[in-house]
């Protein structure tokens, strides 16, 4: 398999540069940018017994740039090889960036689906841009492209929908069939998700529309996935240029679940529930897979198109979220860190304290890699918990008890830029407790709330000198805190 000049020349560069980041610099058990940039999780899937992510990427800048598909496998979730680049931009239907997809395994073969951008320049002087959908086989390193690329086309799409605006595909296999999802702007300027089938690979049909977003979440629907969950169907979608609607979506890049029956000789999915999949300011473009033993595991973007923060020193931006197990209960998907974190756990520490005190601390209880786990309750307004904190630079997670709100602020942990620093969700008591799980991995801060009802993932890049934990409010809360360092 003969690899192109473009995918040799990214391979070379992201080994060669790879060698200049400082040891210690990079997180520890999150996937992180080789060097350069990435952005969204693609192809998460199983192959010969090993997780794999690919994810977009462009290792010439710390921003985004032509799309090349780095890559990456694990065996737990945890511990992560880097493989070399997987593919890159080198053919006409693609020249322009081989934009997000998906993955499957096939008769011992990796198979990825991904989106090929062409741009021209009419004789107006007026740029047309295609978006197509095109496969690449494999061996879980170097990737051959079909020679009948591409392979879906928006000319497959019902009357009105965008040419330019058609990407995404996320493919899966039943019963010898193929099929596979995309996102797609209708003929009434927001998205659709349309459905296709194929019995090769090479040859699809389009079904039907799955979902339409009918202007009521945002404009295009981005990287959208489907997929059965106790006994129902999810669809994950990433609406774009949305306006804000109370605390469950925020203004821009959303993140969004629909829960429903899938109705599938029809090709449509009924509607039950729909929600934001996580409050925080930095999640995007999310992606799952079905584990060997059956579980649900879904890994997204951690960071934000409107917010850059990457600091100047760095070669590499970008991460992917800790993976998390979904489940749906009471008619919303529940979402925890994958069990796996647990076997890299060590020193566990055990606490009790009140906030009858201005600030509670504890000696051993600091870090920026821990699993920590505050349940509060007792008579009091407001509980605030302080991270990441070196008395001038700090970081802070709020529960506002009167309001039932829970706000997550990174003003002051030493940002350099004016970005939003602030997001707000709504939350609500459990037997009079709030129970708040909190992962740090040196920049990153998830937070899932009651057993993963909420989650809520925003970056910091505080100084990683800046460790020290407390605990503060009004009134009198009571809280039990366990915590353990991740090791890797």
């Amino acid at each position: 398999m003969t690899q192109s000049s473009r995918l040799q020349k990214a391979r070379e560069y992201e080994t060669e540069k790879a060698k200049l980041i400082p040891e210690g610099q990079k997180p520890s058990f999150h996937i992180c940018s080789p060097v350069g940039w990435i952005n969204d999780p693609n192809g998460f899937s199983t192959y010969q017994g090993e997780y794999h992510l690919f994810y977009q990427y462009h290792p010439y800048d710390r921003h985004w740039g032509p799309m090349h598909w780095g890559h990456s496998k694990t065996k737990d979730f945890i511990k992560w090889e880097q493989l070399p680049c997987a593919i890159a931009p080198d053919e006409e239907y693609d020249g322009q960036g081989c934009f997000s997809g998906s993955a499957l395994e096939m008769n011992d073969r990796q198979v990825l689906m991904y989106t090929g951008v062409t741009e021209k320049e009419n004789e107006d002087g007026e740029k047309i841009v295609r978006q197509r959908q095109c496969i690449a086989i494999g061996d879980g390193i170097n990737f051959e492209k079909l020679p009948e690329n591409p392979v879906i086309t928006a000319e497959m799409l019902p009357e009105g929908s965008s040419l330019a605006d058609f990407r995404d595909p996320k493919i899966w296999e039943e019963d010898g069939v193929f099929y596979a999802v995309a996102g797609s702007l209708s003929e009434d300027g927001s998205g659709q998700i349309p459905l296709f089938e194929s019995k090769d690979l090479k040859k699809w049909e389009f079904k039907g529309i799955l979902a339409k977003c009918e202007n009521r979440y945002g404009k295009m629907w981005e990287c959208p996935d489907f997929f059965p969950l106790d006994e129902k169907h999810v669809l994950i979608v990433s609406p774009q240029f949305m306006t804000a609607k109370g605390l469950e979506f925020h203004g821009g890049n959303n993140t969004m679940y629909i829960i429903g029956n899938f109705r599938k000789k029809e090709a449509r999915l009924e509607e039950e529930a729909i929600g934001s999949i996580d409050y925080g300011l930095d999640f995007y473009a999310p992606q799952t897979l079905q584990t060997e033993d059956g579980r649900r595991v879904m890994i997204g973007w951690l960071q934000n198109w409107d917010n850059y923060m990457t600091p100047d020193e760095f070669l590499w931006s970008g991460m992917m979220t800790i993976p998390r197990e979904l489940q749906i209960k009471e008619g919303r998907l529940i979402q925890n860190p994958v069990r796996e974190l647990e076997n890299y756990r060590e020193n566990e520490r055990i606490h009790h304290g009140t906030t009858e005190e201005k600030q509670v601390c504890f000696e051993d209880v600091r870090g920026r890699t821990f699993d920590m786990t505050v349940e509060v309750s007792g008579e009091y307004e407001e509980f605030r918990i302080v991270l990441a904190s070196d008395g001038e630079f700090y970081t802070t997670v709020t529960f506002d008890r009167k309001k039932g709100l829970l706000i997550f602020d990174r003003t002051y942990s030493g940002q350099r830029k004016d970005s939003i620093c602030t997001r707000t969700m709504k939350a609500e008591e459990e037997n009079g407790k709030l129970k708040m799980r909190i992962l740090m991995d040196k920049y990153t801060l998830e937070l899932f709330v009651n057993d993963g009802k909420q989650a809520m993932t925003s970056l910091i890049y505080t100084d990683l000198k800046a460790d020290k934990i407390f605990f503060e409010g009004e009134g009198k809360a009571e809280f039990a805190l366990t915590m353990y360092d991740i090791r890797v």
